[in-house]
């Protein structure tokens, strides 16, 4: 059942970005949609491929399922987002106060407002699974 949703949101992607690069060479749409629905097809055919190898391939659906369940991949994940969450704030911290130092307020803003929203973010998921866990 899970597999069968991931194939209709694949075909979704698929149908949004031919829908989206037709309009954008029909002149309807600027070309920034036209290269976001390159992205989105090119997405879904590839997530369509791995379904359709998933289902028929019976060798590669058990390699897929036990990296999926496998505890040492879910505890490298789960360190590989806590470090990128960390370098994340680092850098834009740093960014911040650079871009602030060169007189580029805007950037310097954005930098910062990026930084405040994904805090904003740690701290609800933190409540989130403090009372999950």
């Amino acid at each position: 059942m899970k597999y069968d949703r991931r194939m209709v949101l694949s075909i979704f992607w698929v149908l949004l970005g031919a829908a989206l690069f037709i309009c954008s060479a029909l002149g309807m749409v600027d070309s920034y949609w036209s290269g976001m629905g390159g992205g989105f097809l090119g997405v879904g055919i590839v997530q369509l491929i791995r379904h359709i190898r998933y289902r028929k391939n019976e060798e590669y659906r058990e390699k897929v399922d036990v990296a999926n369940n496998d505890e040492r991949n879910r505890f490298l994940t789960g360190k590989a987002w806590a470090w990128a969450g960390y370098l994340f704030v680092l850098v834009s911290g740093v960014a911040t106060i650079a871009f602030k130092v060169a007189g580029q307020d805007v950037w310097s803003l954005a930098s910062s407002y990026a930084l405040c929203l994904l805090l904003v973010l740690y701290w609800g998921a933190y409540l989130v699974l403090k009372r999950k866990y």
